[in-house]
C-alpha cells in the first residue's frame, strides 16, 4: 500500500537557545492554530496508534511517557537473525546486528547516574534532575559536564560544590565537585561508596568516522534510563562553526536526541564504550547534538592529575586557518606574492601585545614548521604546544617569497579569553 504525507502549509517560527542543561531558556513565536493539511493512507492496525505533532497543546514536544515498540508475532522470523538455512550469523567488534543498541545500553547503562542541585527543603532534591553523568572508576569518580555541576552565572548559588547523585539502581549520595573546567566543559563529582559500583569503559574518539552509529544515555528531564540513538554527523565540528567564541575547541556531531539533563550523560559506541560526553544541542533544529570528544576528556583529566584543578593552557595570540590546495590556489589567484607552499597553517590575525607580536609574526605568514616539526593543522600545533608555557619554541614561517625562523614564548591563557 502506498502511503502519501504532503504538508500544504506551515506557519510556525520557533527560536530556541538551549546548553542541555537543566536550565533552558526557551523562546517561541509561533501559532498553534495554524492549518496543517495532511493526507494519509495507512494500514487499519497502525491508524489507532498514530500521533501527529500537530494535534498537541505543545509547540514543540520535548518527551513522551508512551511506549510505542512495535512488531508483532507475525514478523518475528523476519528479524531472529537466523538464515533462512537456519544459520546464526557471527558477531564481531564494531559489527551492527539486531541487538547492537541494547547490548550497548546495557553495558554501560548501570554506570549512568542522575546528577541535581540540592535545592529543595531539608537539602533534599524536588526531583528536577540537571544533568546526568557517568562513573568511570569504582572508587566513586564522576564523568559530567562542567555546566551542570558548576555556578556559571549564580543561578545555582546553593549548590556550593555539593551535588546529588542518583544511580540507575536507586542508590542516591552526596556527591563533592572535585574538578571542574569552564573552558572544556568537562568535571569530576566524587561519591563515596560501601559497596561495589558499576563502572563504564573509556574507548577512543580517535578512530569515529561520520556515518557511525552511537546511543547517548542519560536522565533528560529527570527521566532515568534514557537511550537515544543515532549516527555521528561531524567528528570534528569546530567551535567557531558554532558561533562559540573562548578557546578553540571541537566536538562530536551527532542526530541523537538530546534534552535538558542530557548534560553530561555519555556518547557511546556499539561496543558500549564512552566516546563523547553530551553537552548542548541546537533546540531550533531536529538532528544536531553536540559532544566533547573522549580523547579531549583524557586529556582534561590527565591536566586535573598533574595540575589539580587547573588546566594549564598555552596562549601565543595567533587566529590561524588549516590550508588545502584548493585554498591556496584560490590565495595565489588574489595575490601573487603569496607563499609558494603546498599546505601549512594560515595566519590571517597577530592580536596586538601578544608573544607572537613580540616574536614577529605578521599577518599573512604561513607556518610549516613548529619546534621542529612539520605542521599541516592547528590540531598539530596544539597537540606539540601541550601545556608548555615559558618554553620558547621555533616556528618556521613563510612570508611572500621568504623564509623566517620566529621563536615565540606562549604565556598561560586567561580562562575568560
Amino acid at each position: 500500500m502506498n502511503h502519501f504525507l504532503r504538508k500544504l502549509s506551515t506557519r510556525n517560527r520557533i527560536v530556541a537557545i538551549s546548553a542541555a542543561a537543566g536550565s533552558v531558556l526557551l523562546y517561541a513565536n509561533g501559532n498553534r492554530n495554524s492549518d496543517y493539511t495532511a493526507s494519509v493512507s495507512l494500514p487499519a492496525p497502525l491508524r489507532e496508534s498514530l500521533w501527529l505533532p500537530w494535534q498537541s497543546e505543545l509547540s514543540v514536544p520535548l518527551f513522551s511517557l508512551g511506549n510505542s515498540s512495535v512488531p508483532s508475532s507475525d514478523i518475528s522470523k523476519d528479524v531472529s537473525g537466523v538464515s533462512a538455512a537456519g544459520e546464526i550469523p557471527k558477531t564481531c567488534s564494531g559489527c551492527l546486528g539486531r541487538d547492537s543498541f541494547a547490548k550497548a545500553a546495557a553495558k554501560v547503562g548501570p554506570a549512568v547516574v542522575n546528577v541535581s542541585a540540592p535545592q529543595g527543603e531539608y537539602g533534599i532534591s524536588p526531583g528536577k534532575g540537571m544533568g546526568s553523568g557517568t562513573i568511570i572508576n569504582q572508587d566513586g569518580t564522576i564523568l559530567t559536564c562542567a555546566h551542570a555541576v558548576v555556578d556559571f552565572h549564580g543561578l545555582r548559588a546553593s549548590s556550593k560544590g555539593k551535588v546529588h547523585v542518583t544511580l540507575q539502581d536507586g542508590r542516591t549520595f552526596e556527591g563533592t565537585v572535585v574538578n571542574a573546567d569552564l573552558q572544556s566543559d568537562v568535571a569530576i563529582v566524587k561519591i563515596n561508596s560501601k559497596t561495589p559500583l558499576p563502572t563504564a569503559k573509556l574507548g577512543s574518539s580517535s578512530k569515529l568516522q561520520p556515518g557511525d552509529c552511537v546511543i547517548a544515555v542519560g536522565c533528560p528531564l529527570s527521566l532515568q534510563n534514557t537511550v537515544t540513538s543515532g549516527i555521528v554527523s561531524c567528528v570534528d565540528r569546530k567551535s567557531t562553526d558554532l558561533g562559540l567564541g573562548g578557546l578553540r575547541r571541537e566536538y562530536l556531531q551527532t542526530d541523537c536526541a538530546i534534552n535538558p539533563g542530557n548534560s553530561g550523560g555519555p556518547l557511546v559506541n556499539i561496543d558500549g564504550e564512552v566516546i563523547g560526553v553530551n553537552i548542548m544541542k541546537v533546540l531550533a533544529a531536529d538532528g544536531l547534538s553536540f559532544a566533547v570528544p573522549i580523547d579531549s576528556v583524557t586529556k582534561i583529566l590527565d591536566h586535573f592529575k598533574r595540575n589539580g584543578r587547573r588546566v594549564v593552557r598555552p596562549w601565543i595570540g595567533l587566529k590561524m586557518i588549516d590550508l588545502n590546495e584548493m585554498i591556496i590556489t584560490q590565495l595565489k589567484e588574489r595575490d601573487p606574492t603569496f607563499p609558494n607552499v603546498k599546505k601549512g597553517i594560515l595566519v590571517p590575525m597577530v592580536t596586538p601585545g601578544s608573544p607572537a607580536e613580540r616574536a614577529g609574526f605578521r599577518p599573512g605568514d604561513v607556518v610549516i614548521e613548529f619546534d621542529g616539526k612539520a605542521v599541516e593543522s592547528i590540531k598539530e600545533i596544539i597537540e606539540i604546544m601541550g601545556d608548555r608555557v615559558g618554553v620558547p619554541i621555533k616556528v618556521v614561517v613563510k612570508r611572500a617569497r621568504d623564509e623566517l625562523t620566529l621563536t615565540v614564548t606562549a604565556e598561560e591563557s586567561n580562562s575568560d579569553m
